[in-house]
């Protein structure tokens, strides 16, 4: 799919979801509360879909049942190419999901590639890398499992969810030695590879350059990147996706898999990219690979 195809297909997806209200936000840089009326991290386009990021930021969505006891958490990484961020479609729906099965959500407005020309292809990873810090070290404040902090993301949202899950060693100030490493990774569609074989190409473009260095793909090509230490991992995707290519799903899971990490994969016939509109039931084996892993309970 061309880029101007992939761009249609997003704008599709998000006026698919109505507007949402939001809970607290709270900027990534400098720790401030703030309300979506004076939420001005980000910039909108006609259709929803977020353009720039100004500020890191992550909206927070808390379980709405009374539970004494501490809850997992999962920070999420909605997708768009690393060009647009698919907020409310990926992130604001699946964060509601979550909290309503006791799982605190934390929708993570990261900063896309394109914004700086600095150190442009560190950005998202640092600021993926910042939001797990600060949901760490206020876990005992928001009734946090701090042992049961995941990430999950969606499409090059994915690849970001995967960077992190495989680049956990700080690239940012971490003077609190504060584990930055999630205890598992959901990933959904997700872009995996940077390899010429695998890559979605666009989002390849916007996160590395058009000419990227070999060290460059290397390093972030997820697969390439399993080690043994890697976080238990539940994977989907569909088989007929024609935007980002389920061999990037089955080739992680096999380096999982011989790594020996805990790792699930659900692959469905037919759903194509974006299937999470289609089958509204995709998150049910998800919950149970959550119960069975001991990341969540009944």
């Amino acid at each position: 799919m061309n880029h101007s195809g992939r761009i249609g297909f997003l704008l599709l997806l998000a006026s698919l979801l109505a507007p949402v209200k939001a809970q607290d936000i709270i900027e990534l840089n400098t720790g401030t509360i703030l309300d979506v009326e004076h939420d001005v991290t980000y910039s909108k386009n006609q259709h929803g879909l977020i353009t720039e990021v100004i500020s890191p930021s992550m909206e927070m969505y808390f379980p709405t049942t009374n539970n004494d006891d501490l809850c997992p958490a999962v920070i999420i990484c909605p997708g768009g190419g690393y060009s647009v961020i698919v907020y409310e479609g990926e992130g604001i729906s699946t964060a509601k999901e979550m909290a309503e099965n006791g799982i605190a959500a934390f929708v993570l407005k990261y900063r896309l590639p394109g914004s700086s020309a600095d150190d442009r292809k560190n950005l998202p990873l640092k600021d993926a890398q910042q939001a797990i810090k600060i949901v760490r070290e206020n876990a005992s404040k928001w009734n946090i499992n701090p042992e049961k902090i995941g990430v999950m993301g969606f499409s090059a949202g994915g690849h970001l969810a995967s960077t992190l899950a495989t680049h956990y060693r700080p690239i940012i100030d971490n003077p609190e030695n504060t584990s930055l490493r999630p205890d598992f990774q959901v990933l959904v569609y997700p872009v995996i590879s940077m390899q010429d074989s695998l890559t979605h190409q666009g989002s390849r473009n916007q996160l590395l350059g058009d000419t990227p260095t070999t060290e460059d793909i290397r390093n972030f090509s997820s697969e390439l990147q399993v080690d043994s230490n890697t976080p238990p991992a539940y994977i989907t995707h569909a088989t007929d996706d024609v935007v980002v290519d389920v061999d990037n799903t089955i080739f992680y899971f096999e380096q999982l898999r011989h790594h020996k990490v805990p790792v699930e994969m659900h692959i469905y016939q037919k759903g194509n990219h974006g299937f999470i509109f289609k089958h509204k039931t995709w998150t049910v084996p998800l919950f149970e690979w959550m119960e069975n892993s001991g990341f969540l309970t009944n």
